[in-house]
């Protein structure tokens, strides 16, 4: 074999090297298909489950698609901006009662996408998940119940920890701003929770007293997402 030939044949022998290490990074990372929902097995198992979904119902799936396979490119604030805005801007809050005819009932995200309406927890739970899919850590994550003193009801919001004992900024669908906790008077905190844990508030911060696995909405809403196709590791 002469030096050409040997050179021609590593050169190809690298390229072959590098365009398989990018496949498997394109697979395996955050916007790649290996990474993320398939959201034609979703649509799928949804439409046998639910019925086909109305056009503007799909629309509002495929443009929550594109969100989570193609996950922005920027600091995590700027992740909770989008997400938080992408949820605010297209669905209409609605009472349980008017939606789904119950006292209270935790949709999967794509329920609350289909139907176009939802009240507070279905716009948290959808912000959290999003927010999880798209790389956020758990830990920095948590569903929070709260009191809307002005309008003296439960309410539900996302909190965002920079670190554990940060002072969390609030995702919210009354008030579309993204403030700290602390320029949210009109929100007394309840208890918080994730895939990880339930936690109190008190006068020592945030204390942790339990696994979310007491939760029975929140369990019964990781069983129904799994069931829709979710891979879901909380």
């Amino acid at each position: 074999m002469n030096e050409r030939s040997y050179s021609t044949r590593a050169g190809h022998g690298r390229q072959r090297y590098v365009c398989f290490w990018l496949l498997l990074v394109f697979l395996f990372s955050p916007g790649g298909l290996a990474a993320g929902w398939d959201f034609n097995a979703i649509n799928s198992r949804t439409r046998q489950l639910y019925g086909a979904a109305t056009p503007a119902a799909q629309q509002r799936i495929d443009q929550w698609a594109i969100l989570v396979n193609n996950p922005p490119q920027e600091s995590i604030k700027g992740k909770l901006n989008r997400v938080n805005q992408f949820f605010n801007q297209r669905m209409l809050f609605r009472d349980d009662k008017l939606v789904w005819g119950k006292e209270d009932y935790w949709a999967t995200p794509i329920e609350f996408l289909r139907k176009g309406e939802g009240d507070c927890e279905d716009y948290a739970l959808a912000k959290y998940f999003t927010l999880r899919e798209i790389g956020v850590p758990a830990s920095q994550l948590r569903i929070t119940y709260v009191k809307a003193i002005k309008l003296n009801q439960a309410h539900m919001v996302v909190t965002w920890y920079a670190t554990p004992d940060a002072i969390p900024l609030v995702l919210d669908n009354l008030n579309t701003a993204i403030l700290p906790a602390t320029q949210r008077p009109d929100l007394l905190p309840v208890y918080a929770f994730n895939g990880e844990g339930l936690w109190l508030p008190g006068a020592g911060g945030n204390k942790r007293v339990g696994d979310s696995k007491r939760l029975s909405r929140w369990q019964d809403l990781l069983t129904r997402m799994r069931a829709e196709g979710f891979v879901i590791q909380e």
